[in-house]
């Protein structure tokens, strides 16, 4: 357990030696810390509404499936794949928009900007794979030993590049994937090949490519796209059952498909929390350093999707609203509430603290002393274990992330619905405005930030004690 027994004291002793004016001058006030208990999903009658809107259970299925027991990282890579695959089915639907009003141009600019995110978040993924022992080698690529080294004649779209010396590799570009096809499309050929460049470039660090049709400078091989990502069976899932009671709303599509590419996201958040969660137990502090970075960034793009929202048209889209009777009956009850998976995240982000100690190798003062605090000032100061000052900071991203998707979530209710559903039919701020709490309520770090605030108090007397000033009425 982190030192959350160190209650709101005013701390003015129990400081490094190295700074005896600190304890005369510095006095901090550690704030409670966060309740994660009061967050809850909104009722079951409208978070299982939410999940069969979004056909979530037949998601979750593709998401979870385990086809390559010897794959470590596919639990997270698959989803991510899905979502990007998604994403090339949002395009297609945006471009084929017939309202003359929709904002095609920005739309457009919004759609390649989310698709290369995420391509940066995949990238990354495929990148630290490589740099785990564990999990190096084992992603399902195409190569010539999987078919005895014969291409079958359907597989057109393969093709075999002999590397120097006897190296070969198969370049295959997918034949289920959407991609391909949109830079056949004259509507979409542009994005398309933005999309395709940004793959290369992304990628370059990786021992392989996605195969979607990238160029492939580097001739490596590809991965099996198709046999992951599973393209035919997602397109499946591409009409929410609110298509049968003929709503004749082109926003619903729109609605439909931008939480689809948004609960993926989540789900990948969930699996690399748990996975930080093991890896500090085991003391890889490295790996999960890198994890909390990608976390970082995932918090990051959830807000990017949401904020497409915005680009939906007012009318149509409040109209949807009320077809589909989303209505939020208080504060308490917020809309993104409705996501199960987003509360979890929520909840394992905030959980992090208590793995504070074990980074830290040090056990809290039962007392509720700032042991904890101490040890990291001199982490801090001395610079040993640099890598669990990567880490730290790497909580405390996740922390500053969390609260920004929020406080974004918060105004984005608010001009896509009006400022009344966004108070709840209240006050602003009111007891049960749980989406205020979130990112108002204090840090979920005590012992770190107050370690911050004496070294930089530290160092602000350090700086009084050598400047020229001082040193001038010395000599006086």
């Amino acid at each position: 357990m982190v030192d959350l027994d160190w209650k709101s004291k005013m701390v003015s002793s129990d400081i490094p030696s190295k700074s005896p004016k600190l304890s005369n001058k510095l006095k901090i006030s550690i704030p409670p810390p966060a309740r994660t208990g009061d967050l809850a999903p909104a009722s079951e009658a409208a978070c299982s509404a939410y999940e069969h809107y979004l056909r979530l259970p037949e998601l979750k299925r593709l998401w979870g499936s385990k086809e390559f027991p010897n794959w470590k990282n596919e639990s997270v890579l698959k989803p991510a794949l899905q979502a990007l695959e998604i994403t090339f089915r949002f395009v297609s639907t945006v471009l084929s928009d017939p309202r003359p009003y929709a904002n095609r141009r920005e739309w457009r600019r919004r759609l390649e900007s989310l698709s290369m995110s995420q391509i940066e978040l995949i990238a990354m993924l495929c990148e630290d794979e490589e740099e785990d022992s564990e999990a190096r080698g084992t992603a399902p690529i195409v190569d010539l030993t999987s078919s005895d080294g014969v291409l079958s004649r359907e597989n057109s779209s393969a093709e075999v590049w002999k590397l120097a010396g006897d190296a070969t590799v198969v370049s295959r570009t997918s034949e289920a994937s959407l991609l391909p096809r949109l830079a056949s499309w004259k509507k979409s050929e542009d994005i398309a090949e933005k999309i395709l460049y940004c793959i290369e470039c992304e990628m370059r660090r990786c021992p392989y490519t996605l195969g979607l049709g990238e160029p492939n400078l580097a001739g490596k091989p590809s991965l099996d796209y198709d046999l992951v990502c599973k393209p035919t069976e997602l397109r499946s899932l591409k009409k929410s059952p609110s298509d049968q009671a003929n709503l004749d709303n082109f926003e619903n599509q729109t609605l439909y498909t931008t939480h689809q590419i948004l609960e993926s996201w989540i789900y990948v958040a969930q699996q690399l929390l748990n996975r930080i969660t093991d890896r500090i137990d085991r003391k890889d502090i490295d790996k999960a350093s890198s994890d909390c970075w990608l976390v970082e960034k995932i918090w990051k793009l959830l807000a990017e999707i949401e904020d497409l929202h915005l680009l939906m048209d007012p009318d149509d889209f409040l109209r949807l609203k009320n077809q589909l009777s989303i209505k939020a009956s208080t504060a308490s009850e917020s809309f993104c509430f409705r996501s199960r998976l987003l509360i979890e995240i929520t909840k394992l982000s905030k959980d992090l603290k208590h793995k504070v100690p074990n980074i830290l190798d040090v056990e809290v003062d039962p007392k509720g002393g700032p042991r904890i605090l101490e040890t990291t000032m001199n982490l801090y100061m001395k610079k040993e274990g640099f890598d669990r000052i990567h880490l730290l900071q790497g909580l405390q991203a996740i922390e500053a992330a969390l609260k920004r998707f929020y406080y974004s979530y918060k105004q984005l209710i608010a001009i896509v619905m009006g400022s009344l559903e966004a108070k709840g039919n209240g006050g602003f701020a009111t007891a049960e405005d749980s989406l205020g709490q979130i990112f108002l309520e204090p840090t979920y770090f005590p012992s770190l930030d107050g370690a911050k605030t004496f070294l930089g108090d530290y160092w602000s007397h350090e700086r009084g004690r050598y400047s020229p000033e001082r040193r001038t009425r010395g000599k006086k």
